[in-house]
């Protein structure tokens, strides 16, 4: 049975439309932070080479996760309208300091080193990123009760999905639209950037418009949080209500980061939980951004669809897997987040065999098992990092808890691309699928992990809603 409050559909509405500017940021955010990815396509071997591509994700990926130890706290202080409004104008800032670099280099003669500079303005992009999902799960609290957050960890996960469709499809056709020559049959999107941003046909390679467009995107969007975003339904002219969660705090109230990160330590679900979104991270970004960079090597990238249609697929699976996480954690594991965890975990370590199997020798065998596992790891990362931490951190702290069980989603995502940055094969022996075998079998362990770790944490549940 139920057993939260029946909000009325004008709270309803409402809180929707809380979501809509909300929601929408941190998708465009998700494509200031994977433009890199996009660029490092675009502009090859010679400007960034694998590895040093490795190492600015890298650095960028371990500021990302310590952030949070800045930025938790403040989110829970000053309130997550004020952080996400922070870090999307930081975005907004880097974005255009990284689109100003490859500018000037071309216009203004200034030969400044892509690398340094990248890694310098990456590693700042990636502090103000930290913002988003702490301020998102900062914002939701207040607004949702423990028994609806299946609910809320399916939205979570379907704005990750749209921010990875940003990312990649609107990134690849923004690459698209500002070539040199504009190709024969662009596609719809690149026909749209082209016209309203006034790009490609100039005989140069506008590659700055991937770091300026986000940015533009983002300043709409500010605007818009600035004049409507609301921390609490009383914010918004409603009554506060009882979420049914539990806390960190034997008060309810917020703690101290160092008090909080030791509960986290000593916690018997969250510290598990931190070891599962470890394993996501090194999973997610291991086959996000490698599974394009090993096709565009291969020579498959723009004639195979999966490939050819990246950010789409990544929207379609990461819906599915939002739903199957948040709605069925509702519906039928009486709001435990670790049945289905520990289940998707599972596709994943079959998916992850397929394809170090197949790699090469059968595209769609090996294209399907990366949309599953796709599929299975947003699923994962929105049930964890989006609901679990508040359902037994409790609002006040939600912040702190977040960003540090987001942060391990980092610290996997930055071992994963060192190491991959090092493993896969350069030149013409990047051309030989069978050479790619390591990165595959790298991620296996990992999914292993995160299984065991799931499934040992099955039955957990906040103590008032078992009341």
């Amino acid at each position: 049975m139920k057993n939260y409050p029946k909000h009325t559909t004008s709270y309803r509405l409402r809180r929707a439309f809380n979501w809509v500017p909300l929601g929408f940021a941190y998708a465009f955010m998700y494509m200031g932070r994977y433009n890199l990815t996009v660029s490092k396509s675009v502009l090859g071997d010679e400007v960034m080479s694998k590895a040093q591509f490795g190492d600015i994700f890298a650095l960028g990926a371990w500021v990302y996760s310590l952030s949070f130890l800045i930025t938790g706290p403040l989110t829970d202080k000053f309130g997550g309208r004020a952080s996400m409004l922070i870090g999307t104008g930081g975005t907004i800032l880097a974005n255009f300091l990284m689109g100003l670099v490859l500018y000037g280099n071309y216009y203004w003669n200034w030969n400044i080193s892509i690398f340094n500079s990248f890694l310098l303005l990456y590693a700042l992009n990636m502090h103000f990123q930290s913002y988003g999902a702490i301020s998102i799960v900062t914002v939701k609290a207040p607004w949702f009760h423990v028994r609806e957050r299946g609910t809320f960890s399916t939205i979570f996960g379907s704005m990750i999905a749209c921010g990875l469709y940003f990312a990649f499809d609107w990134g690849f056709a923004l690459a698209e639209a500002s070539r040199a020559v504009r190709g024969e049959n662009p596609s719809l999107f690149a026909k749209i950037f082209a016209h309203v941003f006034g790009l490609g046909g100039t005989g140069v390679n506008q590659n700055w418009s991937l770091f300026f467009v986000p940015a533009i995107i983002l300043v709409s969007l500010w605007i818009i949080m600035f004049l409507f975003l609301k921390n609490n339904p009383s914010d918004a002219g409603y009554e506060n209500f009882d979420t049914g969660e539990d806390s960190l705090s034997t008060t309810g109230e917020r703690l101290p980061m160092k008090e909080v990160f030791i509960k986290i330590l000593t916690h018997p679900v969250l510290i598990v939980v931190c070891g599962i979104e470890f394993s996501s991270g090194v999973l997610r970004n291991g086959i996000m951004h490698w599974y394009p960079i090993f096709a565009s090597e291969i020579g498959f990238k723009k004639t195979f669809w999966v490939t050819q249609n990246w950010g789409l697929v990544l929207l379609i699976t990461g819906l599915i897997g939002a739903f199957l996480s948040g709605w069925v954690s509702d519906k039928f594991f009486n709001s435990r987040r670790a049945p289905m965890a520990t289940i998707l975990y599972a596709i994943m370590f079959f998916s992850i065999v397929i394809i170090s199997l197949t790699l090469g020798k059968n595209l769609w065998w090996a294209g399907i098992s990366t949309m599953m596992l796709s599929m299975a790891v947003t699923g994962v990362h929105g049930i964890m990092s989006g609901t679990s931490t508040t359902d037994f951190g409790g609002a006040k702290n939600a912040g702190a808890a977040t960003g540090i069980v987001d942060g391990m989603v980092y610290l996997g995502t930055g071992l994963q691309s060192i190491v991959i940055g090092r493993i896969t094969p350069v030149g013409e022996a990047a051309k030989d699928p069978s050479n790619w075998t390591s990165w595959p079998v790298f991620l296996i362990p990992f999914a292993i992990m995160g299984f065991f770790l799931a499934k040992k944490i099955w039955y957990a549940l906040p103590s008032k809603t078992k009341a």
